[in-house]
């Protein structure tokens, strides 16, 4: 992972200017793949409208998913009670029929072994060409939300022109979500948007509430205020940061590998008689 000195902090350091608040929630946005190698967290496919503790899964909701992620590709999925969704089943596959193909997309290096270019406050302020992409799950706004580049784009536009960002952004807030800082602000999308997934984005027209983790860039929440009260968006709550995954976490089968964090005992009985 690209290492960003002392300034990779864990809380939000917007400064009081406006335009400066925006760009540093738009240098957020961008930031997710050299901020985090694993998570653990769970998923709710809808808004959460009062953003309690409770409403998003305390009570266990039948739909929360639960889910561990380690970069790139390794994904397993639960249910609430335990049942598995999905678990990756490729990790360890040889990669020679992607470089066969002889693509230029197939020979780039993983976000995590380039460096961006950072601004004052350690955020990516230009994103490097690299194989970006999330696992995804249901639509595509789970993946989005585990990196927004969409919310911002790669890099600053070159003129802070009327409706020349991907989406306008209004007043930015520093807010606590489940225990940890996030940035909370309202967003329209401008005629630029891109969403990686067009079915599923994570700002629609008109206003979209969102909030994203300070420390990991991830997206937490996002619930469009056009549709009350149903709403459209996600709850997202992280459970864990850069966690240690072995990867029979993510295989249909067991691999039997030791967990080296544990200790192993070597019990020898006391009736054993010399080796002859």
């Amino acid at each position: 992972m690209a290492a960003w000195d002392s300034r990779n902090r864990r809380e939000p350091r917007t400064p009081g200017d406006p335009a400066e608040r925006a760009a540093a929630f738009r240098n957020l946005c961008r930031s997710s793949p050299w901020k985090w190698q694993s998570l653990r967290f769970e998923y709710l496919d809808r808004p959460v409208p009062d953003s309690s503790p409770a409403a998003a899964g305390d009570d266990v909701a039948p739909d929360l998913v639960r889910a561990w992620l380690r970069r790139p590709g390794a994904l397993r999925l639960e249910t609430a009670d335990g049942l598995v969704l999905h678990s990756t089943t490729g990790i360890n596959d040889s990669r020679d029929g992607l470089y066969v193909s002889s693509t230029r997309k197939s020979w780039l290096l993983p976000p995590q072994l380039v460096t961006p270019v950072y601004d004052g406050g350690g955020l990516v302020r230009r994103r490097p060409e690299a194989a970006y992409g999330e696992p995804c799950f249901g639509n595509g706004r789970f993946a989005a939300a585990l990196d927004p580049v969409e919310l911002a784009g790669n890099a600053p536009v070159p003129l802070e022109f009327p409706h020349s960002n991907a989406v306008e952004l209004g007043p930015i807030t520093e807010v606590d979500h489940e225990g940890r800082p996030a940035l909370e602000t309202t967003a329209s999308p401008n005629p630029g948007y891109r969403p990686a997934d067009p079915d599923a984005p994570l700002c629609r027209p008109g206003r979209t509430l969102l909030r994203v983790d300070a420390g990991t860039g991830v997206c937490v929440a996002s619930r469009w205020l056009e549709d009350e009260p149903a709403g459209y968006g996600h709850y997202l709550r992280l459970l864990a940061v850069d966690e240690y995954m072995l990867d029979d976490l993510f295989l249909a089968e067991s691999m039997n590998l030791t967990d080296v964090r544990r200790h192993i005992s070597w019990d020898v009985p006391r009736d054993a008689g010399p080796v002859a």
